[in-house]
């Protein structure tokens, strides 16, 4: 499929990237971008579920407070030097 894509300034960074041979074609760099962008995409909708996770737990009221883990944390730093 051809496709025609204006990238304005870009095209002096994908022609550079080709002509130092780090890609052999234009299309190579495009793909290799698009493909970045599919995983970076992709890894922002794994933060926005685990987000989204700790909302509902919060609506539900499934948290402790700062104090309470300050206490937690206190108690389990002196169970660890009495041992």
């Amino acid at each position: 499929m051809t496709m025609t894509v204006e990238l304005g300034a870009l095209e002096k960074v994908v022609q550079d990237l080709v002509d130092s041979g780090r890609y052999g074609s234009k299309s190579e760099v495009l793909r290799t971008g698009v493909r970045l962008v599919e995983a970076q995409e992709a890894r922002l909708a794994e933060l926005q579920a685990k987000l989204q996770v700790g909302i509902d737990e919060l609506d539900r009221g499934e948290f402790v407070t700062m104090e309470e883990a300050q206490v937690y944390l206190a108690e389990r730093r002196a169970a660890w030097s009495a041992e």
